[in-house]
């Protein structure tokens, strides 16, 4: 252990402690209020079989601003701009899981949805969470390493990095414990990524993402006493996007880990689209949809698809150059896509 790392330590531990620690403890609380309500799914094609509550989301968020915000003390050397961005990140989480609590009660329209969404994203960029640059794969010594941004195209793609994160998660979590459990995966790597960079106050908060999906994660693990609902997949979807800005741009780590679930959603899209259909509209056409129509168990699904984002994830820490993993993208595009294309072929598009 380096002297360097010594003073962060117990922050560190203390982050992902409490997180835990909260979001398991207020999660039954929440499914009690969730039932009590109303904030539950209806059976349906596309739902539980049963009625579950929703409202998980709340305990996640509750868990990760208590952890940030106890632990704020003991963080050495935390600069007023990063501040700054955790107060962004924390008022933009706060209306994305607000819009979501209203939705898993009332199901709002895809409108007001977005709105909220594109709301919290300009929270987030005006708190100075924002990709002015990302690293060029192609730099050299003769070439710029970084790739720059003029400010109407940094903000349009940070509005598009946001907002789509919020709602990849959000389609992705139709299995119980799916969506939570990747999203750890995911922040553990962001963790990971910033610590090996040395931005040990930056590795917190991905650490309090981690603490706060995995405390909620025995509930909502096949079989599921709670959902996490809308409100959960923005949040986490959000949190994500978010953190993986700050301390500089992590795209490529975020794609490879989620990489699966994000052309899962764009190759959904598109056939929607083509077929003449919203790309918000509802089906079973998703990648974790016909593994189950091919007779795999929901926990084996889930498995696998974990295995799948973990695998990706050390790819994006072990490769040693940013080129190597542009290429280790371009192989996944090809082979996912090759997959859905091939079990598109299958004939159960079963429409919800």
């Amino acid at each position: 252990m380096t002297e360097a790392v010594k003073p962060y330590i117990l922050s560190l531990v203390l982050t992902f402690v409490i997180s835990f620690l909260v979001s398991y403890a207020v999660t039954p609380l929440i499914r009690k209020l969730a039932l009590k309500f109303g904030f539950s799914d209806q059976p349906s094609p596309r739902r539980a079989d049963i009625l579950k509550p929703r409202l998980g989301g709340t305990a996640m968020y509750v868990a990760f601003v208590v952890a940030i915000v106890a632990t704020a003390p003991l963080v050495v050397g935390r600069t007023e701009a990063e501040w700054k961005k955790i107060a962004g990140i924390i008022a933009g989480a706060t209306v994305v899981v607000v819009i979501g609590a209203i939705d898993d009660k009332h199901e709002l329209k895809a409108l007001p949805q977005f709105g909220a969404q594109a709301v919290a994203a300009i929270i987030a960029m005006v708190s100075g969470v924002i990709i002015y640059n990302v690293t060029n794969p192609f730099g050299t010594a003769l070439f710029n390493s970084m790739l720059e941004f003029p400010l109407y195209f940094a903000v349009a793609f940070t509005l598009f990095w946001i907002v789509g994160a919020m709602n990849t998660i959000n389609f992705i979590d139709g299995l119980d414990g799916l969506a939570a459990g990747i999203t750890a995966i995911a922040a553990v790597i962001l963790f990971a990524h910033s610590f090996l960079l040395t931005q040990y106050t930056v590795s917190l908060l991905p650490l309090a993402l981690v603490g706060a999906a995995l405390g909620f994660l025995p509930r909502n693990f096949f079989p599921a006493k709670i959902t996490m609902g809308t409100s959960g997949a923005f949040f986490l979807g959000y949190g994500l996007a978010c953190l993986a800005i700050v301390g500089g741009t992590k795209a490529a780590t975020v794609l490879l880990v989620l990489g699966v679930p994000i052309l899962d959603t764009a190759w959904i899209a598109f056939r929607r689209i083509m077929r003449g259909q919203s790309p918000f509209h509802g089906d079973q056409t998703h990648f974790h949809h016909r593994l189950t129509q091919m007779g795999l168990s929901q926990s084996q699904i889930v498995l696998l698809l974990y295995s799948l984002c973990a695998i990706f994830g050390i790819l994006a820490l072990v490769l040693s150059t940013r080129l190597l993993k542009l290429y280790a993208i371009g192989g996944m595009v090809i082979l996912v896509g090759g997959i859905f294309a091939l079990m598109a072929q299958k004939r159960f598009d079963k429409v919800g």
